[in-house]
């Protein structure tokens, strides 16, 4: 039997969540742009998946807009935006983070090629944004800034309401790739003075392939997709209507269970923490306090993660190494890196991420394979 320690790649499909899915995979296929009853009735199932995301977020009904997902989502946000900003002649530069999903870092390297002027921020040893920094960078011609709410490798949660406060006294469009955060802490578009905010549904128990894109009533992006209209005449395509239903099932579902499972995994991550501890020579990396719940991303002196990942996946446990979109590569983390590591300390992380079916004898099981698996390599 195999445990599963890798919900920050994907998570399993919540029963409730298929179920949901089910009568719009076979009976209700409606088209939802067709005007008769099984139209219509498909298109009451997309109105109400987002009227659930919107809910997630504190957001308003118009302004989530449904995409493929995290990807699409933060490519949109920013080709979008930039694209529409610089032709208003408000400017052409844009800000990140040394630390963010390559869907940003790879979206912003190809707008510094269509001429926009790009400023990657540093961060700390523990992979935090500094508000400060975010300040001193902005400039006159600032138009576009983008900072992830919790990385996806070290679990570190951003500031990102103190960012936004003061990008929004500014006026400056402020994204943030929420893909880890949200339905695992609290999104309050409110609260945290974004702009636009990127989800994906299989994060959080939902299908794959299905997303959203808050944008804040009055911001307007470039569409991406040309064709039908689709998305109030911003993102073309026939809907995905059984993932978005299944998207805004995974979005009430999560909101409804996240206190009491913020808390779950948080208890679940510090025992796990306390038996790495135990290993000599044994480090946590990120944020020792503001991280996501159910992430732990740790390293050890001198072992290898790629030979340990194999041992463990021997024994029967599914964890990785960090991003699985970099899953592969021979380059070592580029968010260990920028938090300051060496190659050799960034070669030797290991993400463990818990989920809604992970279990204390889950963790206990893991930590004694672990174990067995470094005292087997250090004797080699």
């Amino acid at each position: 039997m195999r445990t599963y320690l890798d919900y920050a790649a994907t998570t399993p499909v919540d029963a409730r969540v298929f179920e949901a899915m089910q009568p719009y995979l076979s009976d209700a296929f409606g088209n939802p742009s067709a005007l008769y009853q099984e139209g219509q009735r498909a298109r009451r199932a997309v109105r109400h998946a987002r009227e659930q995301v919107a809910a997630l977020l504190h957001a308003e009904t118009e302004e989530i807009f449904f995409t493929s997902g995290g990807s699409e989502s933060d490519n949109w946000a920013l080709k979008g935006m930039a694209f529409a900003l610089r032709r208003a002649g408000r400017g052409a530069h844009i800000v990140t983070s040394a630390i963010e999903h390559h869907a940003v870092l790879n979206a912003v390297q190809w707008l510094a090629g269509e001429g926009f002027d790009v400023t990657v921020l540093p961060v700390d040893e523990a992979g935090r944004v500094s508000p400060e920094a975010v300040k001193a960078a902005v400039r006159e011609d600032t138009i576009l800034v983008s900072i992830m709410m919790a990385n996806n490798e070290v679990g570190t949660i951003e500031p990102i309401a103190e960012i936004g406060a003061f990008l929004r006294e500014k006026g400056i469009f402020f994204h943030t790739d929420a893909v880890q955060a949200a339905g695992h802490i609290p999104v309050d578009v409110q609260a945290l003075h974004v702009d636009a905010l990127s989800l994906s549904a299989h994060k959080f128990y939902g299908p794959k392939g299905v997303g959203a894109l808050y944008l804040r009533r009055g911001w307007v992006p470039d569409p991406l997709v040309h064709g039908g209209a689709q998305e109030r005449d911003m993102r073309a395509g026939t809907e995905n209507v059984p993932g978005l239903v299944g998207l805004g099932a995974a979005a009430a579902l999560a909101a409804a269970k996240m206190d009491a499972e913020g808390t779950r995994l948080t208890t679940l991550r510090q025992h796990l923490a306390d038996g790495i501890a135990e290993i000599p020579d044994s480090w946590v990396n990120g944020d020792a306090v503001s991280r996501l719940p159910g992430n732990l991303n740790f390293g050890i002196e001198g072992i290898d993660h790629e030979p340990l990942l194999i041992r463990l996946d021997i024994d029967g446990f599914s964890v990785s190494a960090g991003s699985a979109c970099s899953a592969g590569s021979l380059e070592p983390s580029h968010v260990l890196l920028a938090m300051g590591q060496t190659k050799e300390q960034a070669a030797s992380a290991v993400r463990v991420s818990m989920g809604r079916y992970t279990t204390t004898e889950d963790v206990d099981a893991f930590l004694e394979s672990l174990r067995n698996a470094v005292q087997a390599m250090r004797c080699q």
